[in-house]
């Protein structure tokens, strides 16, 4: 069986549904597939309100189900309020916005068998026609990317008294410090309704989940929350760049395939985080009008994903200062130092966007890690032959 769309992503993730919901914006007919159960899975996707232009906010604002006027973090040192407005989505709330959209169809539980540069082959055997074939299916390892790895589990619990807890806390790294470095995450959802992440940037990229699941139980029991019940519970393995080839990268995917989001590389260096850039190849690709093929999206996110690989060196430099220069249980300490720097300049961290003053300032002074072990961390050509 033969169907036709205008576009056809391969992937039901985050980047595949905002560019799904921009192109319908357009008028262009989308099928999205999915392998899994259903299309955006189980998380919650947050970001800073200075990560994106006010008109792309205004864009995502029905599917942003939380809004908070600010934040805060806590370390050994010091605890510190910040003014940055900062927002979550959910995948429920993405979903159905999705399905809401007459002109997306889904097509779930259904692997992808071949990518065409006019459609693909699905497991079903069935194919889905589409002058535009784009490649979201997640993140893929290649040796022209060397990681390190930000993990977590997070759970949903309703308390059985308010937590007092006005604003999120994006880093509680107050705690023990394992498996790297070790922060909790907190979002209040209701007077009674958090959601508590254990999560840790560490150098393997596995997760016990049971063990952090207890972990973050532990930590609402230490904060004198009682816990009346568990809502649910989501985890994620993301990369973090030490290093990254970018030209040898795209030169090994096919040059019939148009890959996106993190399959693109296409996510902070340092956060993982992949909204604010999906948002951008959104963008992008919307403007390339009706005219939607595979080789116009492959050559206009080849480009961009080129320029802000250039664009993040000095942000895998500072990752490499993380994971490959500070002892384990004291990468605590860089984040410490960033976090006692201006508010502007942590807000164009988080947005990608820092200046020459900026990265001039994140360097100045002591070291947070000692001075010979940084210096072999300067090359990002050793770092890609894991020297």
């Amino acid at each position: 069986m033969k169907t036709k769309s205008d576009v056809v992503i391969a992937g039901g993730g985050l980047a595949a549904c905002i560019i799904a919901l921009r192109l319908s914006e357009n008028g262009l007919k989308v099928a999205i597939v999915e392998a899994g159960e259903q299309i955006c899975g189980n998380h919650t996707w947050s970001f800073h309100r200075t990560d994106l232009a006010p008109q792309d906010y205004e864009r995502l604002r029905p599917v942003v189900v939380h809004e908070w006027a600010g934040q805060k973090v806590l370390f050994p040192r010091f605890s510190r309020s910040l003014t940055t407005p900062y927002a979550s989505i959910t995948s429920d709330a993405l979903r159905k916005a999705v399905h809401a959209a007459g002109n997306i169809e889904t097509i779930e539980n259904t692997k992808v068998e071949e990518l065409r540069a006019n459609g693909v082959l699905l497991d079903s055997e069935a194919e889905v026609e589409a002058p535009c074939v784009i490649d979201a299916r997640g993140f893929a390892t290649d040796d022209a990317l060397r990681l390190g790895f930000q993990k977590f589990v997070g759970v949903e619990v309703e308390l059985g008294r308010p937590h007092g807890e006005e604003v999120p806390t994006i880093m509680d790294a107050s705690v023990d410090q394992k498996d790297g470095y070790r922060f909790f995450y907190v979002l209040p959802l209701s007077p009674t309704r958090v959601l508590i992440e254990d999560t840790r940037y560490s150098d393997e990229g596995t997760l016990d989940f049971e063990a952090v699941h207890a972990d973050v139980l532990a930590y609402a029991a230490n904060r004198g929350w009682v816990v009346k019940e568990l809502i649910r519970t989501e985890r994620g393995i993301l990369p973090i760049t030490l290093a990254h080839d970018a030209r040898t990268y795209w030169e090994r995917i096919p040059q019939h395939v148009a890959p996106v989001g993190l399959r693109a590389a296409l996510f902070h260096p340092t956060t993982g985080y992949s909204l604010p850039m999906a948002v951008e190849t959104a963008n992008l690709i919307a403007g390339l009008g009706q005219a939607v093929t595979t080789a116009a999206v492959r050559k206009a996110v080849q480009d961009f994903a080129l320029r802000r690989s250039r664009e993040q060196a000095y942000f895998r430099f500072l990752n490499r200062m993380l994971f490959q220069a500070a002892q384990p249980r004291k990468r605590y300490v860089v984040m410490q130092r960033f976090y006692g720097l201006r508010q502007s300049l942590i807000q164009r961290f988080y947005a990608g966007r820092i200046n020459r003053a900026d990265k001039l300032r994140i360097i100045t002074g002591k070291p947070p890690v000692p001075i010979q072990r940084a210096l072999r961390c300067v090359s990002e050509t050793r770092a890609l032959a894991g020297n």
